[in-house]
């Protein structure tokens, strides 16, 4: 019984949050007013309202209480190695991979700097795909991996979860990443491959991926459309010394 009182209410809210009822910004009713709502334990609430959070529903904050999200956007975070696939399950939403290329190349100039490779000794991994979430594709991925690294890269691979294969089929220590972003005109190859509707202006992300023993090994530019995405991350003021922090990447 318990448990379908926690869905219930589960059910009840992310439903009216996506129809627009409670409106980004409202204020959720408190753990005691729901629990006597529903006539339940406050334990049965904390689990709906952990689930609503999870599913990016509502934002918790400690000591103010729990607050609707702006369900049209969905939050990348600065911080951390998230993959699309993690995400896409993170938010609760409908989501497809298509994959427009996939094939191993000589390594353009662009591509040997970005990746500080001799382009005359390498051949890359071009991996050209874009995510569609609830019917629109609003990011575009540019994914280049050093073949020396990365020997094999089936489409299959890439339409599912790339990071899984490496780390779970090469054993691939994915240790760090650092993140670069920008606003940009958005060029033909968005406009083509990307539902941007009236956008003339893209978010660009670019990623340095590295392995545990710092070889650079993939870079990617993540190209997002403006209206459906904003980058988060959470800082704490550090007292007493100067401290810096890279940003690292959330795509694969």
């Amino acid at each position: 019984m318990t448990k379908n009182i926690f869905l219930q209410i589960y059910q009840e809210y992310s439903g009216r949050i996506q129809t627009g009822e409670l409106a980004p910004g409202t204020k959720m009713p408190s753990e005691n007013e729901l629990a006597r709502e529903y006539n339940t334990s406050r334990e049965t609430v904390r689990k709906a309202l952990h689930l609503l959070a999870q599913n990016g529903y509502i934002h918790k904050i400690k000591a103010k209480g729990s607050f609707v999200l702006d369900m049209g956007r969905m939050d990348f975070p600065i911080g951390g190695l998230v993959s699309f696939k993690e995400m896409s399950e993170r938010i609760g939403r409908t989501s497809r991979t298509i994959v427009h290329e996939n094939h191993l190349i000589p390594v353009p100039d662009d591509i040997a700097n970005h990746l500080e490779i001799n382009k005359d000794k390498y051949l890359v991994w071009k991996v050209i795909r874009a995510r569609e979430i609830e019917g629109e594709c609003v990011i575009l991925d540019k994914d280049y991996f050093r073949s020396d690294i990365v020997p094999v890269l089936t489409e299959e691979i890439s339409r599912g979860s790339i990071y899984e294969y490496l780390e779970g089929e090469l054993h691939l220590q994915i240790s760090y990443a650092k993140k670069v972003v920008s606003v940009e005109n958005a060029d033909e190859e968005d406009h083509k491959l990307m539902d941007l509707q009236n956008y003339t202006h893209v978010v660009v992300v670019r990623n340095y991926v590295y392995l545990e023993d710092t070889t650079l090994f993939q870079y990617t530019e993540s190209r997002h459309r403006l209206d459906k995405f904003q980058f988060v991350d959470f800082a704490r003021r550090s007292h007493g010394e100067e401290k810096r922090t890279d940003f690292f990447n959330n795509d694969q």
